[in-house]
């Protein structure tokens, strides 16, 4: 079973670059549609186990890294391949949105 990584900057850019895609979820404490799909966001880092990873960043936490990457609203789910940014959602999304976004991913 695996877990949600919490991500901060210091070990980042090492997931990123892994070669393997790393789904960030964006989000803060406070954030009431951040906190619905939670169970979406452990879910998947179950089902794609060893395949791809599932992180968070709180963007309260984090702030550099939100602002790295745009984030305007939250929850903000970013798909990332190589480092590079391959797909994003914004705003709560069913599970079935962010498991078609890692299923592309993984071809």
């Amino acid at each position: 079973m695996s877990q949600v990584i919490h991500f901060s900057k210091a070990g980042f850019e090492q997931a990123v670059e892994s070669g393997t895609p790393v789904l960030v979820d964006f989000w803060a404490t406070w954030c009431g549609p951040c906190r619905m799909i939670a169970p979406a966001i452990e879910k998947l880092a179950e089902a794609f186990d060893g395949k791809a990873i599932v992180g968070k960043v709180d963007v309260d936490q984090e702030d550099e890294l939100a602002m790295q990457f745009g984030v305007m609203s939250i929850p903000c789910v970013v798909l990332l391949q190589d480092g590079r940014e391959t797909g994003r959602l914004v705003g709560a999304q069913p599970y079935s949105a962010y498991e078609s976004l890692l299923r592309q991913a993984l071809g």
